[in-house]
């Protein structure tokens, strides 16, 4: 295995990511920072509770204004050395050695949000830890509402950088989950994440002016009326922009990936399956697109089986089959037939290679199943140089014995533009078993009965009349009127293998154009005409 085919990995969490990853986590800080100062200045009363010394407060906001540039450098350090790619394993290691690799940059990366997110809560519950010690000095009062402060502060932090965190990650997690999709929830869930964003965001903030409303009714030489007016408006604009900012980033982090998978579906309903969808998520979201990637691999593998399957039995015998319709065993149904055998193949097979016969052959056929499908008929099989067409079944016609008739005229003008090809083409009509004949093992959908074995000894005949076309009375019988107008009888004879004699007849152009067909050899017309 050579390593430039593992090089992806290694570069998961550098460049770009790194980078952006870095950026969001001073974001976070700072929108942290930002709440701990707004409630410091102007929520909490921390002069009034002051007694010992004048100066804490300021000395609380230059402390910690260190201690945040300080903590998110280390924090920085610190979590990108806990998210780093293990180098890969030297050259000529084993298979084993790589998927431990893999593995380990798979937990790596699918972990990092809450990796990053313990790196962020630790600088912040030590500083909790600080400034509890530091203010308990000068008041016991002021530690606590400090301790307070500073922890809104670090929820927040740890929220806003846990959800930038996975945005910046998303497309680092699609590369290492495009081989190995998730196979459970390894970060919160989607609820998880709905809940919690309400809860740093919106509840925490809703519990402050809780907080505050129950310390004015406690204590009413805490805030004026002004004061207190002031402090509650503060709370709501935190809990509107860092309530904001926690349901936008959770918003798009829930409907990306449905959004993704909507409008892949979409594709699919358009008859596009060569769709997949990257999976960005190791939760009920990434699960929700590896199982729709599962799904369309499942679609295209059904439709390649089923346009295999077409090819092999004809479409309309595949789609009823794989509907689930059809049974071993057979129905009598009125069916109209036609048998098509190449005049000539004999000698054919004699001069020429067997790639230039094997190619006339396609040719051949390929204006058969044209002429067939054309006219809503199937073929049932190939034979050799010969072909068996079915019309009627499975799928029900109007009039099978018309179309049949219909593609008949349309075979032999087709046949009259290939130079080097004739073929005799017979047609019959009548009801006939049409089912699987076989075993439950194997078996394939066919007709059995009187029509088929009146067309194929049309077709011997066929050979020795003008146009190298012959139809049953039965198939004319049963055809419509205007089709009929196209026939004009041309004998009767007792078929091989029959009790009564037939009456066939030939398309009225045909029978003024054309001369009887090639024969297959000296003295095969007489031979046709004795086996009809």
């Amino acid at each position: 295995m050579r390593q430039s085919e593992h090089a992806g990995p290694h570069r998961t969490l550098q460049g770009f990511t790194k980078v952006q990853v870095g950026v969001f986590v001073v974001v976070a800080n700072v929108v942290g920072a930002a709440i701990v100062l707004a409630l410091a200045g102007w929520v909490l009363p921390t002069r009034a509770l002051v007694t010992d010394e004048e100066g804490a407060l300021a000395r609380n906001v230059a402390v910690f204004a260190v201690y945040v540039v300080l903590a998110v450098v280390v924090g920085l350090l610190w979590g990108l050395a806990w998210v780093r790619v293990p180098p890969l394993p030297a050259s000529g290691r084993g298979a084993e050695e790589w998927t431990r690799h893999r593995r380990a940059v798979r937990a790596i990366v699918l972990g990092a949000p809450v990796r990053l997110a313990i790196v962020q809560a630790v600088p912040w519950l030590v500083a909790v830890l600080l400034f509890a010690g530091m203010n308990a000095a000068y008041s016991p009062r002021l530690a606590v509402v400090v301790t307070c402060v500073v922890a809104l502060g670090g929820l927040a932090t740890v929220a806003v950088a846990y959800r930038l965190t996975e945005l910046a990650l998303r497309r680092e997690v699609a590369r290492v989950l495009a081989e190995d999709p998730p196979g459970g929830l390894s970060l919160p869930g989607v609820a998880a994440r709905a809940v919690g964003g309400w809860v740093l965001g919106t509840g925490v903030p809703v519990v402050g002016v809780a907080l505050i409303a129950a310390t004015s009714l406690l204590v009413p030489d805490y805030y004026t009326v002004t004061r207190l007016g002031l402090v509650v408006l503060v709370l709501a604009l935190i809990a509107l922009a860092v309530g904001f900012l926690l349901t936008a980033l959770t918003a798009v982090s829930i409907a990306s990936p449905v959004v993704a998978v909507r409008r892949a579906l979409s594709r699919v309903e358009g008859g596009d399956l060569d769709v997949t969808v990257p999976v960005t998520d190791a939760t009920e979201l990434g699960l929700l697109q590896a199982g729709f990637n599962t799904m369309v691999s499942g679609l295209r593998d059904r439709d390649r089986i089923r346009a295999l399957f077409g090819r092999q039995v004809g479409e309309e015998v595949a789609r009823v089959a794989m509907e689930g319709d059809l049974e071993l065993g057979g129905e009598v149904r009125e069916v109209a037939v036609l048998f098509v055998d190449l005049v000539g193949s004999t000698r054919m097979a004699l001069d020429r290679p067997p790639q230039e016969v094997v190619e006339l052959l396609n040719t051949f056929f390929a204006e058969v199943v044209d002429a067939v499908e054309a006219h809503h008929g199937w073929i049932n099989k190939f034979e050799g140089d010969a072909a068996l067409a079915v019309f009627g079944t499975p799928g029900a016609l109007d009039d099978p014995a018309g179309s049949a008739l219909a593609a008949a005229r349309d075979l032999a003008a087709r046949l009259d533009a290939l130079d080097e090809v004739s073929a005799g083409i017979g047609v019959s009509a009548g009801p006939a078993v049409a089912g699987n004949i076989g075993d439950a093992r194997r078996y394939e959908y066919t007709v059995i009965g009187d029509p088929v074995n009146e067309a194929a000894r049309l077709t011997d005949l066929a050979k020795t009349v003008p146009g190298c076309v012959a139809a049953s009375d039965a198939a004319l019988a049963r055809a419509d009127d205007e089709e009929a107008a196209h026939w004009e009888v041309v004998g009767s004879q007792q078929l091989r293998g029959r009790h009564r004699e037939t009456t066939y007849s030939a398309p009225s152009v045909r029978l003024r154009a054309h001369e009887a067909c090639e024969p297959d050899a000296p003295g095969v017309t007489e031979d046709a005409a004795a086996r009809a």
